[in-house]
């Protein structure tokens, strides 16, 4: 049985996948990425936007992509730092 992620480890997944597409990606292929429902990521990405982690920008075709704000970057960085303390303290 797979364990559920919880959410910080989505929020993160879902950082993660928005800067390993060089910071740019439309928003259905970051949804099938995350691995979550459409409903699922509906929340997430709401959440995401309203505490500024990402923003969502358009371009000429009117196609939405997520981009990573610094903040966005920030929590990407401070989730490795905790990552490494629970690995250093065998948690």
């Amino acid at each position: 049985m797979t364990k559920r992620r919880e959410r910080l480890e989505v929020i993160h997944d879902i950082l993660s996948i928005i800067r390993l597409n060089n910071n740019s990606i439309k928003l259905t292929p970051l949804m099938r990425k995350s691995n979550l429902s459409s409903q699922g990521f509906a929340e997430y990405h709401r959440e995401l936007l309203s505490k500024r982690f990402i923003k969502e920008e358009q371009d000429k075709k009117g196609k939405r992509f997520a981009t990573l704000t610094d903040k966005g970057f920030k929590f990407l960085e401070k989730y490795q730092i905790i990552l490494g303390f629970i690995e250093e303290f065998e948690l």
